[in-house]
């Protein structure tokens, strides 16, 4: 059965009893005769709708702006004839709306908003597999607060044709993940896709096993990031606790999807553009495109997202560039008008979505899900940024294999995720932007700026973490060019709060230093006495110090150099 015939019952195609009322920008179901031209009835196709109750069987009233097929009963002459029509109550297209929620992969989180105007069945909510990791409790969606979903795919070889992906003998890996950050204010969100193949530490967790007991699973201080998922009998909660180890940020819910989730959602929603620089003829993933727009659906675009061999350096992190180009395509695909004006391809697609997805109990809904939707709907896809944790080479491998966090971009970016801090421009940022210059304008009044390079500071490690006078070195000289530092190891003692000790005659390379690092006013301690002419500043860190660059107070800066797409964009794979 194609797409396009689900749905259909006596040749009746629930689409055409939709009619558009251009007064309300509402689909209005109309049974009445002027739907269109009455059908010679035909045998009944296979359906995925239920078929009408007999007709002296109580009939419950149906979802208000449900697609609906006409109710026929026999006439004496053995033929159909339609049923006598209802008055349709006024507003009913205004009650409360299942939206349509097609999360499991990015695209479909975003699209939930966009299409809120349409019904669903009452049968997709039971289409939703529903997993409650233990030891986390959803908050639900409160105003006025920042909230974080962990996208999940999986490569379990479930379904028809996926025998020769994955691991044939693995209950599945996370091997694409994704933090969903969603801004308090709702006007912007951040997509982090976290590397497979990172080394990172998995805590100890809890997971409810198919028979209903609990297993306790050990944590382990260096593993790949992927066997958070699957392996040693781990649920999705344990890969939210991992995410939470390495990010600091709380992950409230989960959406877990297999291979199949891409061919049957991009099939319904009718194939989804994507662009490449030169033809791909990946013997691997058999994927095959001319150079150039391609619109690619079911096995080609699960081929797209699975291929790795064909773009950039042949790894899983230009992988990642791949899918992420793939997902801000799939969410203009789904907010185009081709789409929101099909009921038909929106039916077929929300029955695909739900049959794909596996969420946290918090969610585990329509209901639910249409609140999360309604939480997203404002955000602009130009206000969707999809980055990549930054890392580097395993430097514990001989010939690297895995990755390790950046030892200064990754903390900054999770500090800007912590902050609440949007990678694109919005209204709020560049208020902030104007904000910034109106200070540095006041601060050039009060006396000449220092440039980095004319900065001496001598930095000592008080906050009782390793390393971090070195880090916070390698961070001044390599990313901020302030040449002229040192590192003087441990302080004498611990020290609670940082500090940056000036003489009178530096405090213009104080309110530099200071600038840089984020340091709060309270932060610099003035001597009183001027410094000779190569004498360094002072610079303490204390308990308070949270990573090289990432700044005490204020708002936090976007590392340098963060590679990022905006959803709005059109990117060609090389």
């Amino acid at each position: 059965m194609d797409a396009h015939s689900r749905g259909r019952a006596d040749e009746i195609d629930p689409a055409d009893q939709w009619v558009l009322n251009p007064q309300t920008g509402n689909y209005e179901l109309r049974l009445d005769h002027s739907a269109g031209p009455q059908q010679t009835p035909t045998a009944p196709r296979r359906s995925t709708v239920p078929a009408p109750a007999p007709a002296d069987t109580p009939v419950e009233a149906p979802v208000p702006g449900q697609r609906r097929r006409r109710v026929s009963e026999p006439a004496g002459d053995g033929q159909q004839t339609p049923a006598s029509r209802r008055k349709r109550k006024q507003g009913a297209s205004r009650k409360k709306k299942v939206l349509l929620w097609t999360g499991g992969t990015m695209a479909f989180v975003l699209v939930g908003g966009a299409t809120g105007a349409y019904m669903l069945y009452q049968k997709l909510d039971g289409n939703i597999n529903v997993v409650e990791p233990i030891g986390t409790e959803s908050k639900g969606f409160r105003k006025g607060e920042a909230f974080n979903v962990l996208i999940i795919g999986t490569d379990k070889r479930t379904g028809e044709g996926n025998a020769g992906y994955g691991d044939k003998n693995s209950p599945g890996h996370a091997d694409t993940t994704i933090l969903f950050h969603v801004s308090k204010d709702r006007t912007n969100a951040t997509a982090l896709s976290i590397p497979r193949d990172l080394m990172t530490a998995i805590p100890e967790c809890q997971s409810r096993q198919p028979d209903g007991s609990i297993l306790t699973i050990p944590g382990q201080d260096k593993a790949r990031f992927n066997v958070s998922l699957g392996q040693g009998g781990r649920d999705p909660g344990c890969t939210m606790r991992t995410v939470k180890e390495l990010t600091g940020l709380t992950v409230d819910h989960f959406m877990m999807v297999d291979f199949n989730a891409v061919k049957e959602l991009t099939t319904a929603v009718g194939g989804v553009k994507v662009c490449v620089e030169n033809p791909v003829n990946d013997k691997k993933s058999h994927l095959k495109l001319p150079a150039g727009e391609s619109t690619i659906e079911g096995e080609q675009a699960l081929a797209f997202v699975r291929t790795r061999s064909s773009f950039g350096n042949k790894s899983d992190l230009d992988r990642i560039k791949i899918q992420q180009q793939f997902l801000s395509s799939m969410i203009r695909q789904m907010k185009s008008n081709e789409t929101l004006t099909s009921p038909t391809k929106l039916y077929d697609l929300a029955q695909a979505a739900t049959n794909a997805l596996t969420v946290d109990k918090g969610i585990g809904s329509l209901g639910k899900l249409e609140d999360l939707a309604k939480e997203l709907s404002g955000i602009d896809t130009k206000n969707i940024a999809f980055t990549t944790l930054p890392v580097i080479d395993n430097p514990d491998e001989p010939t690297p294999i895995t990755v390790v966090p950046h030892p200064t971009q990754a903390a900054q970016l999770f500090a800007v995720l912590q902050s609440d801090t949007s990678l694109t421009v919005v209204k709020k940022q560049q208020q902030d932007a104007k904000n910034a210059q109106a200070q540095a304008q006041a601060a050039l009044l009060k006396g000449t700026r220092s440039t980095a390079a004319q900065v001496r500071v001598d930095v000592y490690n008080g906050s009782g973490i390793r390393g971090a006078a070195q880090s916070t070195l390698n961070w001044l000289q390599n990313e901020e060019g302030v040449t002229r530092s040192t590192n003087k190891s441990n302080a004498p003692e611990k020290a609670a709060k940082t500090t940056l000790t000036y003489a009178p005659n530096q405090a213009d390379q104080a309110r530099k230093l200071a600038d840089m690092m984020g340091l709060p006013a309270t932060a610099l301690k003035p001597g009183t006495q001027n410094a000779g002419e190569r004498e360094p500043m002072t610079l303490v860190l204390g308990a308070d110090f949270k990573g090289a660059g990432v700044p005490i107070t204020g708002p936090a800066k976007v590392p340098t150099d963060l590679e990022k797409v905006a959803a709005d964009k059109q990117v060609c794979a090389k």
